[in-house]
């Protein structure tokens, strides 16, 4: 279906040298088809043609001018290009940032399109952010809908438009269909090579929402008959466990030592868990759960079903810091009972190492907790029959699939404090079961939130050091570690030389970040849970799995650089005992209105269910879920929000499709296979 030609590198395109292909790959693109499907972010209708005279009061202006005059302003490299243009309605000036090579190209006396933002400046309209091109010309830039791409540096707009353009012209004309005729029709869907022409270079707004409406669907189709095929297969699979012994004794003798009950969403959601494990097939299930949830205790009671019955489990963690401090706690809950526990990380030691894959090989470990490298080639387990892994969201699904196949049809558990709403995830994860966590553990209190502008640090400190005078601990929180010449903001090793000699002098602080040896990392976690330590300085390396009751106060200056999800993650490191506590946010004076929708949000709401609403509506299911790091279908133009009618439409389509056909053997779904076949990235 595909030719070669869509696969073929795009050096091979005309106008495409070395340092033109470097600079696509900052994009991503490095093929043919990675052209076609760098669809627009947006379009401007340059059909009509406006008056110089209201340039001014327009969000943006395409002209046709006259070039009068131009002059060099300033001296040496500073030198910047001033031209002055004009219609019959007025005069403007076009200033030429970067661009003194248009002093040869604009002739004074002839005609120019020209499309930018202009505004007042001094009496006089100006523009500095414009494109521009001879009238008269056939133009791809101007008397049409103009596509508008994301670029990087050392590309515009018109060249961008050119390759695009090149690489359809190379593969459009004989592209051939991946949908079957009687959904084409069924939907009015256009046909693959026009619906990409149009989405590139629409010739009325009709057209491109039909072209849009044609690639939307079929990434949908794609996307869903993916998820629909893995969950087939799944069900299709079955495994025999061994009975746990006589009514969970190890799950019992833990609730016995906890001093606590389960909440009562705890407990349906273990017992849905362990319907999971008792089932023939294995199960794949997603657990949210708002920071403090309790996800943790949950997948170690349920971990225990699985060691009772003669099987490993592997906890696959994102970071050395949090996976260290789950081994501490399961170590804490689960060698009191006989529990064999490991460790295992990138920085584990070749000896320590060496021994550890022995014992696991050897079915010498129930439990193994760690990074990346429990799925390393050289990792083998005797009787994998669970995998769980925290914070899901972090790991790719090519990550998980290669710790899965470790074992031989272990169940999977993801888990997440990130929550994603219901409808998004049923979406995303339509071969899961979704389980959720809304309550949370008796006696805890909501945090306060409270908002400071930059400058008023003094007020912040001085409530600090209230809290801390009763014997609590806090947090500060940075953006960045060190000083950057290119960001003025503060960094979390100055503010601790600060902190620990100007402000909190009489108290004892440390310093913990991503550079920070993970030894020391460990040593200096274990420190300020013991109380040895009373202010943690820090970066967001600290945003999940650390749990330190006495902590009460968390700082997190530059607020406004946080993702909001990141912020409440933040925050969940304060409010994990009974005492109230607080989360001071301090924020630049220079905030951006989504910036203030952001803050307001996570001041009023302490929800994570309801944040991640928010958070999704804010920004966009795309970089909200990390779908480009999953290497699983990349949606180029469908949102799974805005897009929900129609995702249930192509999810009936995919399960109709799968049931007539379940191999797409079908001649009519030749092109579907083809691209499934390919990971659904060769659309």
């Amino acid at each position: 279906m595909y030719l070669a030609e869509y696969r073929q590198e795009v050096t091979r395109l005309k106008g495409v040298g070395p340092a033109t292909a470097s600079r696509l790959r900052h994009l991503g693109i490095t093929a043919v088809k990675d052209l076609v499907r760098h669809y627009p972010r947006e379009y401007q209708d340059r059909r009509r043609r406006d008056p110089l005279a209201e340039a001014g009061s327009k969000e943006r202006s395409n002209l046709v001018v006259e070039i009068r005059s131009k002059q060099w302003l300033g001296r040496g490299y500073k030198k910047l290009l001033r031209v002055k243009v004009g219609d019959p309605t007025g005069e403007a000036f076009l200033v030429c940032f970067g661009r003194g090579f248009l002093d040869q190209q604009l002739v004074e006396g002839r005609e120019y399109w020209v499309s930018g933002k202009f505004r007042s400046r001094f009496g006089k309209l100006e523009c500095s952010n414009f494109e521009i091109e001879e009238a008269g010309a056939a133009s791809s830039s101007f008397g049409r809908i103009v596509p508008v791409y994301s670029l990087t540096e050392g590309l515009s707009q018109q060249n961008m438009r050119r390759l695009v353009a090149r690489a359809l012209e190379a593969v459009a004309p004989r592209l051939e269909e991946e949908l079957p005729l009687d959904l084409k029709q069924r939907h009015n869907l256009l046909a693959k090579a026009a619906a990409l022409t149009s989405i590139h270079g629409p010739e009325s707004l009709t057209e491109l929402e039909q072209a849009r409406h044609t690639l939307i669907y079929e990434e949908l189709l794609t996307y869903l008959l993916l998820l629909e095929k893995s969950l087939l297969a799944r069900k299709s699979r079955t495994r025999i466990r061994k009975a746990a012994g006589p009514g969970g004794a190890l799950k019992t003798a833990l609730l016995q030592r906890l001093g606590f009950r389960l909440t009562p969403e705890q407990s349906r959601v273990l017992a849905e868990i362990e319907a999971d494990l008792a089932a023939p097939v294995p199960a794949a299930r997603l657990l949210q759960g708002d920071v403090g949830s309790g996800k943790t205790l949950v997948a170690l009671l349920a971990a225990l079903t699985v060691i009772e019955a003669g099987e490993q489990v592997a906890f696959l963690v994102p970071t050395e810091l949090l996976a260290r401090q789950h081994a501490e706690t399961a170590a804490r809950l689960l060698e009191p009972l006989g529990v064999r526990l490991g460790f295992l990380s990138g920085k584990t030691r070749e000896a320590g190492r060496t021994h550890l894959i022995r014992a696991l090989e050897q079915g010498e470990i129930d439990l193994l907790i760690g990074t990346h490298a429990l799925y390393s080639e050289d990792i083998r387990y005797q009787n994998l029959g669970l995998v769980i892994v925290d914070e899901q969201h972090r790991f790719g699904v090519r990550q998980r699939e290669r710790l899965v196949a470790k074992g031989s049809r272990p169940d999977l558990l993801m888990m997440t404090a990130t929550p994603i709403p219901r409808t998004l995830a049923l979406s995303v994860f339509g071969d899961l079961d979704l389980s959720e966590i809304r309550d949370l553990p008796a006696g805890r209190r909501p945090v306060i939130t409270h908002l400071t502008v930059e400058g008023n640090e003094a007020k912040v400190y001085e409530r600090v050091r209230r809290e801390l005078k009763k014997g609590r601990q806090a947090y500060f929180v940075y953006p960045l570690i060190e000083d950057s010449p290119a960001l003025d903001l503060k960094n979390a090793e100055s503010m601790y030389r600060r902190l620990r000699s100007e402000i909190f002098a009489d108290f004892r602080l440390a310093l913990i970040h991503s550079r920070v040896n993970p030894e020391q990392q460990r040593e200096i976690m274990t420190d300020f849970a013991r109380g040895k330590v009373d202010i943690l300085v820090a970066t967001s390396v600290m945003e999940v799995g650390v749990d330190i009751p006495n902590a009460t106060c968390i700082v997190i200056e530059h607020a406004e650089r946080f993702g909001l999800s990141n912020l409440h993650q933040l925050r969940g490191r304060v409010g994990r005992g009974s005492e109230q506590s607080y989360a001071f946010l301090i924020y630049s004076r220079e905030l951006t209105e989504e910036g203030v929708k952001r803050l307001r949000v996570i001041k009023e709401v302490n929800d994570g269910f309801a944040i991640s609403e928010e958070d999704l509506s804010i920004r966009g299911p795309g970089e909200f879920l990390g779908v480009r790091q999953s290497g699983f279908l990349q949606l180029g133009l469908a949102d799974l929000v805005r897009d929900q009618s129609l995702f249930m439409v192509a999810r009936r389509d995919a399960r109709s499709i799968l049931k007539g056909d379940p191999n797409l053997s079908l001649p009519e779904h030749r092109g579907l296979a083809e691209v499934l076949a390919a990971g659904g990235e060769e659309r």
